[in-house]
């Protein structure tokens, strides 16, 4: 079963209408009208020993100061949030959980420098990551990123990122590499991180349809080896994502592009894969394109959010369609982070969706950040559209 409750309110922002908030799926945490022409991004979840949820986001757009993510949390397992905190100098990011505190690691502001900021009171305060001492981990920037997750593995942390140092224009800029530390070390001390090579864009990849690559998910394989899985853009119908291989010491990345691409449900939007022991699946929320709207363009469309699975990260599955609204235009499910909780999935969501107040800007300019309990996940399907 899938959890998909509603908060009403009734605020108004001056130059727009009443807030309707009636019809939006799942649990409201945030909400920014279109006409304060801030959006919200980056969407992140984590979980605390002590049951509360915590969320971030940040806020895109003209409006926005292109610098500055929210913290909000919840103590009845995301039935209701509260903000917590704001954090001026975070962006693109991703929170976890890690011995005994909680850390957010992104940039320092849209296209920024590489930073990570620890919290030992629950999210209300952070540090400052103002040196190579005190999380300022790559200063020559601008890098990219979004909330992938973080994974441990053989004694380390790790994660993926890209840089924008290629060649100008979006896509072609990305270079993606991985970085990790040894897990017991401190992680704000920049010296205890290594970095794999980057790998750029090859114009000549996909018959020369390969727009780029972005918002990587480091993998453990099944086989033990570590990966880095992309989103890949490129304007066809045929949704794919890359495997980067990582050297086992973290050091080389390599990319096979005759067997690297893969097809993926809505791999040419942002997703986060996890792997699940109990279904020895791998298990992703995309923005998979059921075959009567696709039009060539699968970037742009993102009002179906569908579950998916795999057992080798090659061959994926869609089990069931989660969310879904018939308007592309306005309506968006989009850059979901998730977590396993036992037989559920708990996720949030970038949605762009109705308010009352003129809607979303767009399906990309999402104005609301939504939470989602999803029952019974490993057993759950639905009638494909």
């Amino acid at each position: 079963m899938i959890c998909l409750l509603a908060l009403s309110a009734g605020v108004s922002v001056p130059g727009s209408g009443q807030a309707d908030f009636s019809r939006v799926p799942g649990v409201i945490i945030d909400h920014s009208p279109a006409v304060t022409r801030q959006y919200i991004g980056s969407p992140s979840l984590a979980v605390l020993p002590n049951g509360e949820y915590v969320a971030s986001h940040d806020l895109f757009g003209p409006g926005s100061t292109g610098d500055r993510t929210h913290i909000l949390v919840s103590q009845d397992r995301g039935k209701t949030w509260s903000r917590r905190a704001e954090i001026i100098g975070q962006w693109w990011s991703t929170l976890f959980f890690h011995r005994g505190a909680l850390y957010i690691m992104g940039t320092s502001r849209e296209n920024g420098f590489t930073v990570i900021r620890r919290s030992r009171d629950a999210g209300v305060t952070w540090t400052e990551p103002r040196d190579a001492r005190s999380g300022l981990l790559i200063g020559d920037g601008p890098y990219h990123c979004a909330p992938v997750p973080v994974v441990v593995h053989r004694g380390r942390i790790w994660r993926a990122m890209e840089d924008q140092q290629g060649p100008r224009g979006w896509g072609r800029c990305f270079g993606a590499f991985v970085m990790s530390a040894p897990e017991r070390s401190d992680l704000l001390d920049a010296a205890n991180w290594t970095r794999t090579n980057r790998i750029g864009r090859d114009a000549r990849w996909l018959d020369g349809r390969f727009g780029g690559w972005l918002e990587g998910n480091v993998v453990v394989t099944p086989q033990g080896r570590l990966v880095n899985m992309l989103r890949v853009a490129c304007d066809d119908d045929e949704e794919r994502a890359a495997i980067i291989e990582i050297s086992d010491d973290g050091m080389v990345a390599s990319f096979d592009p005759s067997a690297g691409f893969v097809p993926f449900p809505g791999g040419a939007k942002k997703f986060t894969i996890r792997y699940d022991r109990e279904s020895a699946h791998y298990w992703s929320l995309a923005n998979w394109v059921p075959l009567a709207r696709r039009t060539g363009k699968p970037a742009a469309t993102r009002n179906t959010l569908a579950l998916i699975r795999s057992r080798d990260l090659r061959s994926w599955e869609v089990r069931a369609v989660l969310l879904e609204h018939p308007d592309p235009i306005k309506h968006g499910f989009q850059y979901v982070d998730w977590l396993f909780e036992g037989d559920d999935i708990i996720a949030v969501c970038r949605t762009a969706y109705d308010d009352g107040m003129g809607g979303a800007n767009n399906y990309h300019d999402a104005n609301f950040m939504t939470f989602h309990r999803i029952e019974g996940f490993r057993t759950l399907t639905t009638k494909l559209p």
